[in-house]
């Protein structure tokens, strides 16, 4: 199985889990998504701040 396979799978069970999980679990789980990724980057030196900046303009031109 593929790449796509797996984003297929994880977006199916993502589905399954928001639709069957209680209001307050589904809150948690979406802070975290959004809540982990953004401390990491907050703990990141200015410089290399500036390096993710210059790779994530490298892959979308």
């Amino acid at each position: 199985m593929g790449r796509t396979g797996y984003v297929v799978v994880g977006v199916i069970v993502a589905l399954i889990a928001f639709i069957l999980l209680p209001g307050w679990i589904k809150l948690l789980g979406v802070l975290l998504l959004v809540g982990v990724p953004t401390a990491g980057y907050l703990m990141l030196d200015p410089s290399q701040r500036r390096r993710v900046r210059g790779q994530a303009r490298k892959r979308l031109g």
